[in-house]
């Protein structure tokens, strides 16, 4: 699938304030500073749409991008915020279950896990809450540029030793890389197979 047309739609607080569901959705999320911005303006092709920043939790809103005029992706809060208070992480929580449970034009939500790192508790809990509430996801590994690739595949090997523990199978998966761009083309066509008429 090509991406012909990409623009910023809205930003919203809270899930009354997100744009109407005339559009399907595909969000994106993770825990802070896993590169959700540049994940997005890769597959996009846009450099600038989604902004990046070295803060990690910069992201506290919802942002809704339209793409080719028929469908969004959107940019949620990470979570697990280091250097936010706790008022601030429990409101942010809440917009992310409340948009995640409520929201029905959301077709996939892709979880970003950062492969350059052991397994964290957090993802995990993140996408055993996911399957107890029947939520479509995907796993997206981020991060697999990096030099040492032993390591690498040494953590996704053992993510899904511990998503097993709760998963009979895995949902699907796809390894990328925002400076290579590598999963590009797997991803859009991952959502192009998901998009409705198809």
């Amino acid at each position: 699938m090509l991406i012909n047309k990409a623009e910023f739609k809205k930003s919203s607080s809270k899930i009354s304030e997100c744009p109407e569901e005339e559009y399907v959705e595909f969000a994106f999320i993770g825990r802070s500073d896993v590169g959700k911005s540049s994940l997005i303006n890769m597959l996009t092709g846009r450099n600038k749409l989604a902004k990046t920043s070295a803060t990690p939790g910069k992201t506290r809103l919802i942002n809704h991008f339209l793409i080719n005029d028929n469908w969004y992706i959107v940019d949620l809060p990470g979570y697990g915020y280091a250097t936010v208070s706790k008022k601030d992480r429990k409101k942010f929580g809440a917009l992310i279950e409340n948009y995640i449970r409520k929201r029905t034009s959301l077709l996939n939500l892709f979880v970003l896990i950062d492969a350059n790192i052991p397994p964290q508790q957090i993802d995990l809990d993140f996408t055993e809450w996911l399957g107890i509430n029947e939520i479509p996801f995907s796993i997206v590994y981020k991060k697999t540029d990096k030099p040492n690739q032993r390591s690498l595949r040494e953590n996704v090997k053992k993510f899904k030793e511990r998503m097993h523990e709760f998963w009979e199978e895995m949902p699907p998966e796809f390894l990328t890389s925002s400076e290579k761009k590598t999963g590009k083309e797997e991803i859009l066509d991952y959502i192009s197979s998901l998009l409705p008429d198809n």
